[in-house]
């Protein structure tokens, strides 16, 4: 059975915005190996828009963005969304019972599912679907935005905690 994990960047100040602040070449090889590993990636409408970024090639990519762009396009990706009507290669549309939509693909797929997209997570969170948050601190203070949790949740449970690079220290988190 999958286990679905909320994965996300986030500032200290706790909001998320991938334009705030980009990785190093440590932490995107991180990224990379995490995406390789992955069963599929579960998004939102908003968080798939961004990511359709890596479904196309881009001439000024160096080997790293085609090596991420390469393992991001070979995973599944199910899209939950109620605007979108189509998604692009390797992807799926969830419409209708997101709890019957997740619960089905946590007990068809083996390893990890990652969810990308705050509201999604706290949709699931909402649900009891969520089994994992991993929060990727960054030395970053952006007194602003979307937070990484979308709303209130039940207790976490702090069950590691690893350096990533030289400034990036994921803390992971299990419900208490």
């Amino acid at each position: 059975m999958a286990k679905i994990i909320f994965a996300l960047n986030q500032s200290l100040d706790g909001f998320v915005d991938h334009m705030a602040f980009q990785p190093d070449p440590v932490v995107f090889r991180h990224f990379i190996d995490d995406v390789r590993g992955l069963a599929g990636i579960l998004y939102g409408s908003r968080m798939y828009e961004i990511m359709r970024y890596w479904d196309e090639d881009h001439f000024e990519w160096d080997s790293s963005e085609r090596e991420y762009a390469a393992a991001w396009q070979s995973k599944p990706k199910w899209v939950a969304s109620r605007t979108l009507k189509s998604v692009g290669p390797n992807a799926s549309l969830i419409e209708g019972d997101l709890a019957a939509a997740i619960s089905g693909l946590k007990a068809q797929y083996e390893g990890e599912i990652e969810v990308a997209g705050p509201e999604l997570a706290h949709s699931l969170t909402e649900l009891g679907l969520v089994d994992e948050y991993r929060l990727y601190l960054h030395p970053v203070v952006l007194g602003h935005g979307k937070s990484f949790f979308a709303g209130p949740r039940p207790p976490l449970r702090l069950v590691a905690s690893d350096r990533i690079g030289e400034h990036v220290i994921r803390l992971t988190y299990v419900p208490a």
